[in-house]
């Protein structure tokens, strides 16, 4: 269950009460915050009149006269609809949780960590780095929040604070300030950092399988051109910077690097007077120090208390491709983007429009697409005359560091001891007392080994130990992670919306720094392009280290020979426009061959989405067969599952003796014979992915660690892939049977057998008449009020009716489930946990003949109309048209909220 959810079920309770005895009362409460839509109001601090005009949908495009009066406006709608869910995320984002909520575990458990990382006081940091046309913009967007926040009480801002009123104390709702937009920058950051999961996980995998490295490198293959193509298959410019060779270890005192320094306030870290530790360790030892190991183990634990706003795993990831005129039935590029991340409600996106009633130097915007709640301009979408899509790079920003501590409050670095630099803060708790913490910094980072201490050993990794030096306590370990460094992100977001063309997407690519992404873009020009902007490290090469300094393991701190060397130069990132193929496919994969442009990562997405996407629109450019916007939503849509080809062949050529058990395994042959969709209907892939979830337990359960059970994505298919060219593999044998070793084909039979009992259970005798979409369900969840552990009235109130829907992991329809998760039965659980948050379709011939659709819907009151109005559609594959020129606006227009300036 996530923290989001935990840091409210002991208060809910009281609100059965009040359902049970109350209805009437309850549904006041729940219409108290709706939002009028429609009449006039007057706004402090508007230059001009200002128009919103919504469709049937609720999503409003907003029209005005200035830059300041858009972003005001912009404020204003978004605190109609979600200010809860923008509250909730500035405290959470500020460590103050615990403020809002009271007492409880899992809110102190988060603050804890975000006030270790710090992201309130960078995005303080940030601020101060806008310039002033940013800092402006972002000023009027507050501006329009606190236009709506003011003479409103919270009951009327959102149903959640009546719910937190009945046992807490709520104070008048804190007008919003810039800062708490730029901090939401670091929670996308969070959630879509990369590959520290996989630098825990190889450490947490070594110990359990006696210190061997070769058998933890099978656990995560690298890329495999038999697998996926990169997004630009020719590479990059041979010219740009390869990785550099480590330096000699820095002086006592002093880091290597020297292009920016990797802390997380931006300064230096402090110097002292350094004291000698010459009994420090070479970096050639190779022992495994069972200190590091727990240091390690409480790290894990501190970050998962994180919480997770736009989802974190396997499923986290995103389709975007581009399609240029020569094979499009308009003559102009199509462009198509499905974030694929938490699929909670209300939805992440809130779709809008943002239109200058005239172009000029004081009015410069005319965009649609969708936004974050909280934050101003548009995140994915299209101008007049560009379209972009975004999805993750997956570049490795984040590096975990050993470092060796000392009962003085010092830490080893180069034969030195330097001074931990400290702080304190203060978490104010609703209804308790204060809590106060120090927080520990290096030269890499916050220390986040200490936050959360009372965790079991979960992971290692092969360090120097040596004979300890006196003084030595033990082992700590920090975060390095480029969002600690201040950057202009926040500024990025308008150039993009403002972006023409190719220069101007480069531009504005250098300014976005966190998160790393992929951007694809279309012209109205007819262009084609792709870049890579973000704030990538550059990694040494450290011959004698006894693990790769690639940042796919946590690395020694006390050596600087393993520090990063700089940042890529932006110049260098990978780029291209109108590529000869006439299309470009960025799916999380990596971005070019092997060796060709900056290095970014080992851990890349196993491709097979991006493959499919690749072998779908080669096919119909083969047949001549031009593309159109229905076309660009089909393969979006697309469910053949990559999992049946690779595994099908080999459960079926293994024996089983039982009729029972035949009889479903025949559905994996009608299945194959189908070509293994993942449809709503099919038997095939209700019992398939039975056996996968079987699977990958009995191979994998008996000798990983618990916090390592495969999620059964995409890098398991890999892996699984490769182990059944080996079928006395070791992974294959159940350690927990005694004078038996297992080979392959006796754990592929032992699945299928289990799988079959299991679905008897769940869904009946008869395996043809099992349906992927009686387990494969999208249970939309409300941000806090839904999960598990809430009482079922307040959920029914608002999370909406579940769905059955198609696809899964990997599958280009990335309707992701969670392979190690156990619903209450202890049965495996198939409920969707991550998938497209939004389709869209932008058409550059006829912008106005694009299409979007969300999740569930524009707004976060579980009383409106538009909370879940085009979840169905969604779930069902359809989609709405996406207005933007004033004539279609106002076709579609069903309500007019006239701004004037007050």
């Amino acid at each position: 269950m996530s923290a989001s959810r935990k840091v409210v079920i002991g208060l809910v309770a009281v609100l059965v009460l009040v359902l049970v005895a109350a209805t009437a009362l309850v549904g006041v409460l729940v219409r108290r915050p709706l939002p009028e839509h429609g009449g006039t109001v007057s706004l402090e601090g508007l230059d001009a009149e200002v128009e919103v005009l919504r469709d049937e949908r609720g999503v409003a495009q907003i029209y005005a006269s200035t830059d300041a009066d858009l972003m005001r406006a912009q404020g204003y709608v978004h605190a109609q609809d979600r200010f809860f869910e923008m509250d909730y995320r500035r405290h959470a984002t500020a460590g103050r949780l615990s403020e809002l909520v009271g007492q409880n575990e899992a809110a102190m458990g988060a603050d804890l960590v975000v006030r270790t990382l710090g992201w309130r006081r960078v995005a303080e940091q940030e601020w101060e780095m806008l310039g002033e046309e940013a800092r402006d913009l972002y000023s009027a967007y507050a501006d329009g929040v606190n236009a709506y926040l003011r003479s409103r009480e919270a009951s009327e801002l959102g149903l959640e604070y009546t719910v937190l009123g009945l046992t807490t104390t709520l104070a008048p709702v804190e007008p919003w300030d810039p800062v708490d937009s730029l901090a939401w920058l670091k929670a996308m950051a969070w959630d879509l950092r990369s590959n520290f999961e996989d630098e825990l996980g190889r450490a947490a995998a070594l110990r359990p399988v006696g210190g061997d490295l070769a058998r933890v490198q099978q656990l995560y293959p690298g890329y495999s051109a038999d697998v996926t193509t990169p997004i630009l298959p020719d590479g990059t410019d041979p010219a740009r910077r390869p990785p550099v060779d480590a330096p000699a270890a820095s002086a006592p005192g002093q880091s290597a690097e020297t292009t920016v320094a990797a802390h997380p306030t931006g300064e230096t870290a402090a110097s002292g007077n350094p004291t000698r530790d010459d009994q420090a360790p070479s970096t050639t030892d190779d022992p495994v120090p069972p200190a590091a190991t727990a240091a390690l183990a409480r790290s894990a634990k501190a970050l998962d208390a994180v919480p997770q706003l736009l989802g974190t795993g396997d499923g986290i990831g995103s389709n975007s491709f581009v399609v240029s005129g020569d094979h499009t039935l308009s003559g102009a590029p199509l462009l198509a983007n499905d974030p694929h991340l938490n699929l909670q409600t209300p939805n992440l996106w809130y779709q809008v429009g943002l239109h200058c009633v005239e172009l000029s130097a004081d009015c410069t915007f005319d965009v649609a697409g969708v936004s974050f709640a909280g934050l101003p301009g548009v995140v994915i979408g299209h101008n007049a005359d560009l379209a972009w899509g975004l999805t993750n790079l997956g570049a490795d920003v984040t590096d975990l560091t050993l470092e060796r501590l000392y009962e003085d409050g010092t830490y080893l670095r180069d034969g030195a001891r330097l001074p931990l630099e400290e702080r304190r803060e203060t978490i104010e708790v609703n209804g308790g007392s204060p809590r106060v913490i120090t927080v520990a910094t290096t030269a890499h980072g916050p220390i986040i080994s200490e936050v959360l201490t009372d965790s079991a050993v979960a992971g290692t990794v092969p360090v120097p130990e040596g004979a300890p030096p006196a003084g030595f306590s033990g082992y700590g370990v920090a975060l390095q992670w480029t969002a600690l460094l201040p950057g202009r992100t926040g500024e990025a977001i308008f150039a993009i919306n403002r972006a023409r063309d190719a220069a101007d997407i480069a531009a504005a690519a250098a300014l976005f720094e966190v998160p790393s992404q992929n951007i694809v873009f279309a012209t109205t020009d007819g262009d084609i392009g792709y870049q890579a902007p973000g704030k990538v490290p550059v990694r040494a090469q450290v011959p004698d280290a006894v693990v790769p300094a690639d940042g796919s393991w946590p690395r020694p701190g006390w050596d600087s020979r393993f520090d990063w060397q700089g940042f890529v130069d932006p110049a260098d990132m990978p780029a291209a426009v109108n590529p000869p193929e006439g299309f470009i496919v960025a799916a999380n994969q990596p971005v070019a061959p092997p060796g060709s442009g900056p290095f970014l990562t080992t851990d890349w997405d196993a491709g097979y989405r991006a493959q499919r996407i690749r072998t779908l629109i080669e096919e119909q450019i083969a047949e001549d067969r031009p593309f159109d916007v229905a076309g660009m939503n089909a393969i979006m849509l697309d469910d053949v599952s990559p999992f049946g080809p690779a595994l099908v062949p080999a459960l079926l050529s293994v024996d089983v003796d039982s009729d029972f058990v035949a009889e479903a395994v025949d559905q994996l042959r009608t299945w194959s014979a189908e070509g293994f969709p993942t449809a709503t209907g099919s038997a095939g892939a209700a019992y398939f992915n039975a056996v996968w979830a079987n699977l990958l337990a009995l191979t994998f359960a008996d000798d990983l660690p618990t916090s390592q059970t495969p999620d059964g994505g995409g890098r398991w298919l890999r892996v699984v892939t490769d182990l059944l060219e080996e079928p006395e593999n070791p992974w294959w044998d159940d350690r927990t049977t005694v004078n038996v070793v297992e080979g392959r084909d006796e754990i592929l039979r032992q699945a299928m057998v289990t799988a079959r009992q299991q679905l008897t259970n769940t869904l009946g005798k008869d395996p043809a008449g099992w349906q992927w979409g009686q387990l494969h369900q999208f249970r939309a969840e409300h941000l806090v009020l839904g999960g598990e552990g809430v009482p079922g009235p307040v959920r029914r109130l608002v999370n909406p009716a579940p769905l059955p829907v198609p696809g899964g992991s990997s599958v280009v329809n990335a309707t992701g489930y969670d392979a190690a998760a156990r619903d209450a039965g202890d049965r495996v659980s198939f409920t969707v946990t991550s998938g497209p948050s939004v389709r869209l379709v932008a058409d550059l011939a006829d912008l106005d003949a694009s299409t979007w659709v969300l999740s569930s819907g524009t707004s976060g009151h579980p009383g409106s109309r538009h909370y879940t109005d085009q979840i169905r559609s969604w779930a069902e594959g359809e989609t709405y048209p996406w207005p933007f020129t004033r004539e279609a606006v106002e076709e579609a227009e069903v309500d007019t909220l006239t701004l004037r300036p007050e």
